[in-house]
């Protein structure tokens, strides 16, 4: 199981190349890495706001997770800033890490 700080590190190397590729403007890591209770069957929650107008949709979105979770080698999920559900965005913002 990787560290929050591996994570973190394989993360800000391949920032410019998601940015690049996906259109992705800020990521962030929330959830269970964050609050230190990741197992080892924990998914990484990611916290992602694209370029406007977005260059990505669903499908892309997905090949993302996919892409994420082959090199982490965990399940990875996203979850798009602007989308956030107002009874969840506040835990979910106080406590994202920015990448």
């Amino acid at each position: 199981m990787k560290t929050l700080n591996e994570i973190k590190q394989l993360l800000q190397i391949q920032k410019p190349y998601i940015a690049d590729a996906y259109g992705i403007r800020e990521i962030g890591i929330f959830g269970s890495y964050v609050r230190n209770e990741a197992h080892p069957d924990s998914d990484l929650d990611l916290l992602i706001e694209p370029e406007y107008p977005p260059r990505m949709g669903l499908i892309g979105l997905g090949r993302l997770e996919r892409y994420l979770g082959e090199l982490l080698g965990i399940k990875v999920n996203i979850a798009i800033k602007k989308n956030l559900r107002p009874r969840i965005s506040r835990q979910i913002l106080s406590e994202v890490i920015a990448l």
